[in-house]
């Protein structure tokens, strides 16, 4: 039971905050909207293990050494052929496992996994079986893949991998192009939910939606988080045109939960929503965050969702673009329990909301690793996400000089990445990680010296140079003069720092 349950619409003053908020609407959205249906209601766990467990044994290390080099061999995720042949394959021959079990699947620009653990936290606290498959991984490509909240083990990682090779074998022989390391990963992850078996699978797509090799699940709810550009040469130019891409997940008669979008990319989707009559809930109309405020290690949340409102929810991550994901995430957990349609009259428990949103983990963002001085690690790796990181920043720390440690990969929008950061940055450390993908160290000085000037940017080719000089820059304010390090760029970037920080 709620503490409060609501009976009716939101009042004319009561969302008058939500719906200013929302993103300028175009009038031809009308259009859109008078043939789609809106989720309104109509009538009213323990903590994540984030740390990867390790090999027990020497030979298990081994072993799981050779699965990665076998997945190393194939395409990398940066190389695609748009088509959705070889998955459909290699569904078939396994005997359709992601059929066994419904989904909530995830595209947007940023913040995927955020929310993805978020929705995967929630189901959890309400004694679901769940599945949880994300990218990239932080640490360990056994992250990926997740079960009951946790990720798999080392021995069960090989062991599918093992289960489902020789099918992947057969697939690579009647296709003109081998499987790639993703699309194998994604095998592996529905194969794994459906041994397991979960009751609910949470699935993060990789690029895009249309093509993207999770795109052969049907999701019940399709969730879009906030679409910015990023893979321009790949999905398209503008928010309109990636919007295109990523309407793909939302099928036929599925629940669409939609973040604030750019108004091109919100046309496009409201469009697909439209053409595959999928119910939408859109965060700024159906769903929303009412208020917020800064608490101590997050923020305290009143957040509206389709079946009312859920007051006094403590998230213990920083940052408006995180309350959003939290409303997007409520949003979601509530259309697949039915909630706002005909078929829930209530919202969900309050209580469980709370416990759940309280134990939320998302590594990588915004995640504190180490006092005096602070050192954070965040996982922005395009302008619109180091936006969202330097805007939290400034509002939940309280740095008088932060440093920063910046190692992209080349296919990024670099510029604007470190435009993003400039105003919050005293000085920037400039470095790279070990991907090959990684920017060379002295093209990214050059870009960085045009953007900070020469005197604010120190080059490190390597991290853990480039992190000893951050917090030596940072030590030399003063215990007590509020300085700091912020480790951004890429999600491998993090997940080495992280590394050398001892945080396991």
């Amino acid at each position: 039971m709620s503490e409060r349950p609501r009976n009716d619409a939101p009042g004319p003053d009561e969302f008058d905050e939500i719906v200013a908020n929302e993103t300028e609407r175009d009038p031809d959205l009308a259009v859109i909207e008078a043939g789609s249906r809106t989720l309104r209601a109509q009538v009213p766990p323990t903590p994540q293990d984030d740390a990867p467990a390790g090999p027990r044994t020497p030979e298990e290390a081994q072993a799981l050494r050779e699965v990665e080099a076998e997945l190393a061999g194939r395409w990398p995720e940066t190389k695609l052929e748009p088509s959705l042949d070889r998955m459909t394959a290699l569904m078939d021959i396994l005997g359709q496992p992601q059929h066994s079990y419904p989904s909530i699947h995830i595209t947007g620009t940023n913040g995927k996994t955020s929310t993805a653990r978020m929705i995967e936290t929630l189901l959890r606290a309400f004694e679901l079986r769940t599945g949880r498959y994300t990218s990239p991984h932080v640490q360990s490509v056994t992250e990926r893949i997740s079960l009951d909240g946790a990720p798999i083990s080392v021995e069960r990682f090989i062991a599918t991998y093992q289960d489902i090779k020789p099918y992947v074998e057969m697939v690579d022989g009647s296709q003109p192009h081998r499987m790639s390391f993703f699309e194998v990963l994604t095998g592996m992850a529905y194969a794994a939910f459906a041994d397991a078996p979960v009751d609910v699978a949470v699935v993060e797509v990789g690029m895009g939606g249309s093509w993207d090799a999770t795109n052969v699940v049907d999701g019940s709810v399709a969730v879009v988080t906030p679409i910015a550009l990023d893979h321009t040469d790949r999905l398209g130019g503008t928010p309109g045109e990636i919007a295109g891409e990523k309407a793909g997940i939302i099928k036929k008669d599925a629940t669409a939960v939609l973040a604030q979008q750019p108004v091109d990319a919100a046309q496009v989707l409201l469009k697909r929503a439209v053409e595959v009559d999928a119910t939408v809930a859109r965060e700024g109309m159906e769903f929303g965050v009412t208020s917020r405020e800064v608490a101590v290690g997050g923020q305290m949340l009143t957040l509206r969702g389709l079946g009312g409102e859920y007051e006094q929810v403590f998230l213990p991550l920083h940052g408006a673009h995180q309350a959003h994901n939290a409303a997007v995430a409520l949003a979601a957990v509530e259309a697949f329990f039915g909630v706002g349609s005909t078929r829930a009259a209530r919202p969900l428990d309050i209580d469980t909301v709370r416990g759940a949103f309280a134990s939320v983990t998302s590594p990588g963002r915004l995640e504190v690793v180490r006092r005096s001085p602070t050192v954070v690690l965040d996982a922005a790796h395009n302008p619109a996400g180091a936006q969202a990181t330097a805007e939290a920043v400034q509002e939940a720390f309280g740095f008088t000089h932060l440093v920063g440690v910046i190692g992209p990969s080349a296919d990024k929008d670099v510029r604007g990445l470190l435009e993003a950061f400039e105003p919050i940055f005293a000085e920037v450390v400039v470095t790279r990680n070990s991907s090959h993908r990684s920017m060379d160290v002295d093209e990214l000085a050059a870009i960085a010296v045009e953007v900070f000037g020469s005197e604010r940017v120190q080059v490190e080719p390597r991290l853990d140079d480039a992190l000893e000089a951050a917090i030596t820059l940072a030590e030399e304010e003063g215990e007590y003069a509020g300085a700091g390090v912020l480790v951004a760029g890429s999600v491998i970037t993090v997940g080495e720092a992280r590394l050398l920080l001892g945080r396991k």
